[in-house]
């Protein structure tokens, strides 16, 4: 039996997997900024689900969650960092009243929560689970301020995948490519500013056309995620979907290229040439 610790349960991945976790019999502290959006989630599983408030934009509140979680339980053994929103529009559009609290949830919270868990987990090792997305794998036109957010995350993580090594601890890069969840609905902004120059690329639209219509089955996205975390050979990186998948295989031919053209040019850098 697991127990998991997982931010942003108020809907989406975070929501359908606190569900899932407990439902095969497992432990969860299900936390969201707002605790009465998710209270009678824990109705159904006698004792073994338990709700706690967590604003991870708030750098203090992620230990609070930690002690609460660990009397209760006793400790953890998944953290998943899963709470974030996206920000739609060009990158000249984009305002720093939109971008910085984009910033604040998807990377600060994510690190704060992860450092306030850490001793918990170094003690009982398992396994820290960042969800990210297909945007944290390739940039794309009107998505830039979200990618870089996304961007940041994979290069948090890989970076603690091999400081915590060493304590057991895997790390698990989530990257879902769209999904029949309500993230084009509640969890995406919009930038205010609208500018005609980049109507063709700022991605406006895409909520309206997309949203209720992603081909990818978050019940089945779930199942992975729990065969991942419960695998010995859980890879660090797992895109989920074929979309997500194909701009996996476009970056990686698109950076080879890059590399390949330009190798005898950049590599001849040093003081003393071989």
């Amino acid at each position: 039996m697991k127990t998991w610790l997982i931010t942003g349960c108020s809907s989406g991945f975070g929501k359908r997997l606190a569900f899932a976790a407990a439902q095969r019999g497992d432990r969860v502290i299900a936390t969201a900024r707002d605790v009465k959006t998710i209270e009678t989630m824990a109705e159904p599983f006698d004792g073994r689900m338990i709700t706690l408030p967590l604003d991870v934009a708030d750098a203090t509140a992620a230990e609070a969650v930690v002690a609460k979680a660990v009397k209760a339980f006793g400790g953890f053994d998944v953290l998943v960092n899963n709470a974030g929103y996206g920000l739609f529009g060009a990158i000249e559009e984009g305002t720093p009243d939109e971008y910085r609290p984009m910033f604040e949830v998807n990377v600060f919270g994510l690190i704060e929560t992860t450092r306030a868990a850490l001793p918990v987990l170094r003690r009982f090792g398992g396994t820290i689970v960042n969800m990210s997305s297909s945007a944290g794998i390739g940039g794309g036109a009107g998505g830039g301020y979200y990618n870089a957010a996304k961007f940041a995350v994979e290069g948090i993580s890989e970076a603690l995948a091999a400081e915590l090594k060493p304590f057991g601890i895997r790390v698990l890069i989530v990257e879902p490519g769209p999904f029949r969840t309500d993230f084009l609905g509640r969890s995406i902004a919009i930038a205010a500013k609208e500018m005609p120059e980049y109507s063709a690329v700022s991605r406006r639209q895409y909520r309206e056309t997309n949203n209720g219509h992603q081909p990818g089955d978050p019940d089945k996205a779930i199942a992975v995620i729990l065969q991942a975390v419960d695998a010995a050979d859980a890879p660090l990186h797992l895109p989920l979907g074929p979309i997500a998948h194909a701009i996996a295989e476009r970056k990686l031919t698109a950076f080879r290229n890059d590399i390949d053209a330009w190798r005898d040019v950049t590599i001849a850098t040093d003081f003393h040439q071989p």
